[in-house]
C-alpha cells in the first residue's frame, strides 16, 4: 500500500459532514486523493475517535462497513477494514449496502455496532468516493469530521499486537425485512395481511446503485409485481443514467418505464438510497414540491397541526397547501439536508412538534425513524398510503389534488469569479436586498433564513425569486417561479439588469 506524502492535504477531503475525494483516474485535471492508503488511515482515525466518544478501548469496539456500487468501492473498503482491525477493533463487512442501513446497524438488535462507515459519494461522478460515519446517535457533524481528519493527519495510532477480525454479515436482509413488517402492520390488509401490495405493479429504478434490494427483498415479499424494474444490478460505471432523483434523464427513465409497463407506481433511488422520488400511475413525477406535499399530507393526518421543515427553494403553493389545506405549519429553512434535519430536531427540543424534515432534493428524515434521511423509508410510507388508497377505491395523488404548482420555474447558477467568493457573494445578496426594497412591486419575504427571497407581486410576474450563496461552491444560485406564462422571463430580465451592475459575476447562465 502506497505511503502518504508528508504535506498531504487532509482537510481537502472534508465535505460538510462527509468525507469526499477522488478515488480513480479518468477525469482530466482531477488528481486522486482518496487512495486505499488514505482509507486505511481514515479507518484508524474513526476508530480512535470512536473509542474516545463511547469511552471503550478500541479492542472492544465493533464497527460495520458497507459500500455502494462504485468501481473503487472494493479496494477502498478492504483498506478501511484493514485500518479498523489494525488497532484491534472487530469489523463487520456488509458488502453492498445503503447509507441508512449503516446507521440502523448501530441500533438493530443482534448487531448494535458501536459505529458504522458507509463508502459512497452519492450521485457524484464514477471516479469519486467518500466515507459517511455513524454512531447510535446518528450521522456525524462537521466538527466530528474535522476531528477525525486531524487524527488522520497526525497518523499516530496505537497498533494492536493482535489484530481484530473481519466478519461478513448479511445485514441488508435484516434491514429490508424491517420495511416488510412495517408495511404489513401499517396497511393491516383485511384479507391479505402478508401480501398487502398484491395486485399492484411497482417499478424500481436503482440507477445501477445500491437500491436494487428494494425490489426483491421488500416489494416481492409483500406481493407486488415488480415487472419492468430496471437498472437493479450494481454497476459503478452507471451506464444507463446518473442515479439521482433530481436528474432529468433519470426521472425521464422511470416515468417512461411506468407508462410503458402500465404500472401503478414508480420508485427511483440515488446511489446510496438516502434519497428517493416516485412516479404516479400516469407517469407524472412525484418529486420536489409534489413529494413534499404528499409526505406532508400523510404526516399531518397522523400528527395534525405539526410543523413541516423544508429547504429554502420550495414554492409558495406548497406553503399554502400545507397551511391552508392540511392545517399544518410550513417552516422554510436553509438548503442542506443536515440543516433541515437539525432544524426539525431543534424545534422538537423547543416544544414545537415537527415530524418530518425534507429537502427538494429528495432527502427526507422523519422523527419516527430517528431523523434518518432514508429514501427507502420515505417510499415505504408512500406505499402504505398507496395500498390503503386502493382498498378505499381512491388514488394516492388525491392527497395532493389541491396543491397549486407554479406555471413556470427556473434555476440559474451564477459563477463568482473572485477568490474571496463567500464574502463577495454575501455583499451581492445585501445589495440585492436594498435594490428589491426599492422596487414598488417587489416585497422582501420575512422569516427567510438564507439569501434574500422576494415576492414579485405584479400581475405580469406573480411569483418569487430566491438569491442565495451555494453551500460549498463559488456560485450564487437563483431560483425563480411564476404563476403566469412569461413571468419567469420578466423577473429574470429585471434580475439581469441589477446583476450587470455587479462586478466579478459570470452571467453566462442568463444566456441559456
Amino acid at each position: 500500500m502506497a505511503t502518504i506524502v508528508q504535506d498531504f492535504n487532509w482537510n481537502k477531503l472534508q465535505n460538510g459532514s462527509d468525507i469526499r475525494g477522488i478515488a480513480l483516474e479518468g477525469i482530466p485535471d482531477e488528481r486522486v486523493n482518496l487512495t486505499p492508503a488514505v482509507a486505511k488511515i481514515l479507518g484508524q482515525a474513526f476508530v480512535t475517535w470512536l473509542s474516545g466518544k463511547v469511552n471503550k478501548p478500541s479492542t472492544q469496539l465493533i464497527v460495520a462497513v458497507g459500500r455502494d456500487s462504485r468501481l473503487s468501492g472494493p479496494a477502498i473498503m478492504q483498506a478501511t477494514l484493514d485500518g479498523i482491525t489494525s488497532i484491534g477493533s472487530q469489523a463487520l463487512d456488509f458488502e453492498m449496502a445503503s447509507t441508512p442501513a449503516m446507521f440502523m446497524s448501530t441500533i438493530t438488535a443482534g448487531f448494535e455496532c458501536d459505529g458504522a462507515i458507509m463508502l459512497t459519494a452519492s450521485h457524484l461522478p464514477f471516479n469519486r468516493n467518500g466515507l459517511k460515519f455513524f454512531t447510535a446517535q446518528g450521522g456525524l457533524e462537521k466538527k466530528d469530521i474535522s476531528d477525525i481528519l486531524q487524527l488522520a493527519a497526525s497518523n499516530n495510532f496505537e497498533i494492536a499486537t493482535e489484530k481484530g477480525t473481519i466478519s461478513q454479515r448479511d445485514f441488508m436482509s435484516v434491514y429490508a425485512n424491517q420495511f416488510v413488517e412495517q408495511i404489513r402492520q401499517a396497511v393491516n390488509h383485511p384479507t391479505n395481511f402478508e401480501h398487502p401490495l398484491s395486485g399492484l405493479k411497482i417499478i424500481v429504478d436503482a440507477g445501477n446503485g445500491a437500491g436494487g434490494f428494494y425490489a426483491d427483498r421488500v416489494l416481492q415479499p409483500l406481493g407486488a409485481d415488480t415487472t419492468g424494474s430496471q437498472f437493479l444490478e450494481p454497476d459503478g460505471n452507471f451506464p444507463n443514467h446518473v442515479p439521482n432523483p433530481e436528474d432529468p434523464t433519470a426521472m425521464a427513465a422511470i416515468c417512461q418505464a411506468v407508462i410503458e409497463h402500465q404500472a401503478d407506481f414508480g420508485i427511483i433511488f440515488d446511489t446510496d438510497v438516502d434519497r428517493s422520488a416516485a412516479v404516479d400511475s400516469t407517469g407524472k413525477e412525484l418529486n420536489r414540491n409534489r413529494l413534499i406535499g404528499l409526505i406532508s399530507a400523510i404526516v399531518l393526518q397522523e400528527h395534525p397541526g405539526s410543523t413541516i421543515v423544508t429547504d429554502s427553494i420550495t414554492s409558495d403553493g406548497l406553503t399554502q397547501f400545507i397551511q391552508q389545506d392540511l392545517g399544518g405549519v410550513h417552516h422554510r429553512f436553509k438548503r442542506g439536508y443536515k440543516n433541515v434535519i437539525n432544524e426539525s430536531m431543534r424545534l422538537n427540543k423547543d416544544g414545537i412538534e415537527s415530524w418530518v424534515a425534507i429537502e427538494t432534493s429528495g432527502h427526507a428524515a422523519m422523527k419516527e425513524n430517528h431523523f434518518l434521511d432514508d429514501g427507502a423509508y420515505l417510499v415505504s410510507k408512500l406505499l402504505v398510503e398507496l395500498a390503503k388508497s386502493k382498498l378505499a377505491g381512491k388514488s394516492l395523488t388525491d392527497l395532493i389534488a389541491n396543491l397549486q404548482e407554479p406555471v413556470e420555474s427556473q434555476e440559474l447558477r451564477i459563477k463568482i469569479t473572485t477568490t474571496e467568493f463567500q464574502a463577495y457573494g454575501n455583499e451581492v445578496i445585501d445589495r440585492m436586498q436594498t435594490f428589491a426594497a426599492s422596487q414598488s412591486d417587489w416585497k422582501i419575504v420575512p422569516n427567510n433564513y438564507e439569501g434574500v427571497r422576494v415576492a414579485c407581486t405584479s400581475e405580469s410576474e406573480d411569483g418569487w425569486f430566491l438569491l442565495r450563496l451555494s453551500l460549498h461552491d463559488p456560485v450564487i444560485p437563483v431560483n425563480i417561479e411564476s404563476n403566469v406564462a412569461g413571468g419567469v422571463d420578466l423577473i429574470e430580465q429585471r434580475l439581469l439588469a441589477f446583476l450587470e451592475t455587479q462586478e466579478s459575476l459570470d452571467l453566462a447562465a442568463f444566456g441559456d
